[in-house]
């Protein structure tokens, strides 16, 4: 069952003006909502109590206590409640400190992406690239990188994953290979790039299913993602974000491996032979 952010990340480009000031507070702060009614939701937005009310039937809740009913219920859940960051401080670090402040500061905000971190979605997620019959990643600028290594991990233990490289690739060709039985893992973080976004749009016209790795539900590629999964990420994504994006990376592909094990062990077998036969390694004496 999709619940309040998945309801809000594919109806937000039809949302009003209003509606949407209303549906960011939802995502920010979904205490506000499990706590006030709402005619005190629309004064904080600076919106109204009938806009609050349209915007619960627009995301197809009978009205506002069924969307006040369940952010209460999921801020009960064990792991869902809303932690601050308390290990990161942004007072200025001596060089003495600089260890200990860089790497509780990733810390915090891979336990913070842990704690949103939907079920749901992310079981979806693993199904969705273990039934695929073809993978293709997609990730540019900031994103290259983690869309590299999970590209090269997901033809380790699964195989048929591709990088999908822009200019270099032809994208035309490869859009013709698309269909139902494809998955595109598209990676989306500040600045957004828009061939992510056109390559997956296209890809989705073709039947195949979006897996997005993004930071926020709003990001450019929400509307266009069947699955959303979203890390959480100190601003800038490029030069301090990548410790979240890999940990969340690493435990998507052990979820592959858990839910496939019988075919990742013969596919890892398989890899092992195919690289000493043809890429042997140097051995030590």
């Amino acid at each position: 069952m999709e619940n309040v952010n998945e309801h809000i990340r594919k109806q937000y480009h039809t949302l009003t003006n209003q509606q949407k000031l209303v549906a960011k507070l939802i995502l920010d702060e979904p205490k506000q909502i499990a706590l006030h009614p709402a005619k005190v939701i629309g004064s904080l937005t600076g919106t109204s109590e009938t806009t609050v009310i349209r915007l619960c039937y627009a995301l197809g809740y009978s009205g506002y206590t069924a969307l006040q009913n369940e952010i209460r219920e999921s801020l009960l859940l064990p792991g869902k409640k809303d932690k601050l960051l308390e290990n990161y401080s942004t007072e200025q670090v001596g060089e003495t400190d600089l260890v200990a402040y860089n790497m509780w500061q990733d810390m915090a905000f891979i336990e913070k992406t842990m704690n949103d971190l939907d079920p749901h979605q992310f079981q979806r997620a693993v199904e969705a690239i273990v039934k695929a019959k073809k993978v293709i990643v997609v990730g540019f600028r900031s994103s290259h990188g983690p869309a590299t290594w999970l590209a090269s991990t997901l033809n380790v233990v699964k195989g048929n994953a591709h990088l999908y490289r822009g200019q270099i690739d032809d994208a035309n060709y490869l859009i013709t290979e698309v269909n139902p039985k494809t998955v595109v893992i598209a990676f989306s973080f500040p600045r957004y790039t828009s061939e992510t976004i056109i390559f997956s749009t296209a890809a989705r016209e073709k039947g195949a299913k979006i897996l997005a790795i993004t930071d926020d539900e709003l990001s450019p590629i929400g509307p266009v993602a069947d699955v959303l999964l979203k890390a959480t990420t100190p601003s800038p994504t490029a030069l301090k974000g990548m410790a979240t994006i890999f940990s969340l990376l690493n435990v998507l592909v052990s979820g592959v491996v858990q839910a496939d094990r019988k075919h990742v062990q013969q596919r890892i077998k398989q890899y092992d032979e195919s690289s000493r036969q043809f890429y042997p390694f140097f051995e030590t004496p």
